[in-house]
């Protein structure tokens, strides 16, 4: 019996559609009416008392499962999410280049000279950058006493690969994105709107809307963060009424690469590293500066629309991790709370290991001892 007119599912990918329903998979349930499943479904056990298969159907079960895989993730997470809270300074003096624009509006002195910027991460460190003579931050040079003195400046860190043509992607999907991940990432981590808390809607709204799990996760966290959901786990946010940046620099280093995927027709891997001076406003204003340093490794998959079930122009977020550098343990109000050298430490005790947060030869799946830990620099 011939499919009903107008109809554009066969009955093979029908019956696929059932299977999945029944595993309580509903993101690629077609619209149907009630007459056709009960027609089709009559069909398809005639068939099998025939002994006939029906075909397969690639759908957004696979999105599903992709979807579960970023949970896992996310619960393995807080074994090193808020990583140190004590601070052990080593570097040298260099002063850092500049960026138009301040996102708090600091009105500070901006720096005069610029360090001799490092050129580009085309591929992982083999080691941490070297320790050098230690020198405290200051307002006017905010990054003295860092390695990210020598980084580059906010977005002009986030280079794009060239984009070519991948399996059944065309040059333009790629290139497309590409653009939606480095978009994703600096709304993310740099926009100020972000920055002060803010909500941050072009990172959102490069997701694709089937990742409604996600979704719903973040902007859970965005507007009641507590334990479970967290927007750190993806967003630098500081609250604008105990913080602000100092100067009008947010230093990044990392890189992007992509490649075909085993599922997905197409996988962009990021892995950048933002660092965060900044200084207290209000009641304990002082000149101090602290830095905090986040490290942020993100997948994205492009699946192929004509094959699958998807949002043309989205990207599918496959895993996301991050690595805190400086930051109260055990407090989850949706904002990052650097700890000062002159005020007493808040939030929980650091229990877990010391790390370098600028060491970027590290990958972030490598196991890691639990609780929160201790940084070596800032």
């Amino acid at each position: 019996m011939p499919p009903e007119s107008g109809s554009s599912i066969s009955d093979a990918e029908w019956a696929e559609f059932v299977q999945e329903s029944e595993r309580g998979i509903p993101a690629s349930a077609p619209k149907e009416p009630s007459a056709r499943a009960r027609m089709v479904t009559g069909r398809l056990r005639e068939q099998e008392s025939r002994g006939a298969k029906s075909g397969g159907w690639r759908t957004a079960a696979s999105l599903h499962e992709m979807e579960e895989r970023a949970s896992r993730r996310r619960r393995r997470r807080w074994v090193f999410l808020g990583l140190p809270v004590v601070v052990a300074l080593a570097a040298v003096a260099m002063r850092p280049s500049l960026l138009p624009g301040n996102p708090f509006g600091t009105g500070e002195p901006k720096a005069a000279v610029s360090a001799s910027p490092l050129p580009a991460e085309t591929a992982a460190p083999s080691a941490a950058p070297d320790s050098v003579d230690p020198e405290r931050p200051t307002l006017a040079r905010p990054f003295a006493g860092s390695p990210a003195a020598q980084w580059a400046d906010g977005e002009a860190g986030i280079v794009l690969p060239k984009a070519t043509r991948v399996g059944s992607m065309s040059k333009a999907q790629v290139e497309q994105a590409l653009k939606q991940t480095g978009k994703l990432l600096i709304d993310a981590n740099l926009d100020p709107v972000t920055l002060r808390g803010g909500r941050p809607e072009t990172a959102l709204a490069v997701i694709d809307p089937q990742q409604k799990d996600l979704l719903k996760l973040l902007n859970t966290a965005l507007s009641k963060p507590d334990k479970d959901h967290d927007p750190l786990l993806m967003f630098s946010r500081f609250d604008p009424a105990e913080l602000r940046l100092a100067g009008d620099v947010v230093k990044t280093r990392g890189r992007m690469t992509f490649k075909a995927g085993e599922r997905a027709s197409l996988v962009v891997h990021a892995d950048y590293t933002f660092v965060y001076p900044v200084v207290r406003i209000g009641k304990d204003a002082t000149t101090e500066v602290e830095r905090t340093i986040i490290r942020r490794v993100l997948d994205v998959e492009l699946y192929d629309p004509a094959e699958y079930v998807v949002t043309p122009g989205k990207i599918t977020v496959a895993k996301y991790d991050e690595n805190i550098g400086n930051s109260a343990c055990e407090i989850y109000d949706g904002y990052l709370h650097p700890e000062f050298s002159t005020t007493e430490p808040t939030g929980a005790p650091a229990t877990g290991p010391t790390t370098d947060p600028y060491d970027r030869s590290q990958s972030l799946d490598e196991d890691r001892e639990a609780g929160c830990g201790v940084v070596s620099r800032t």
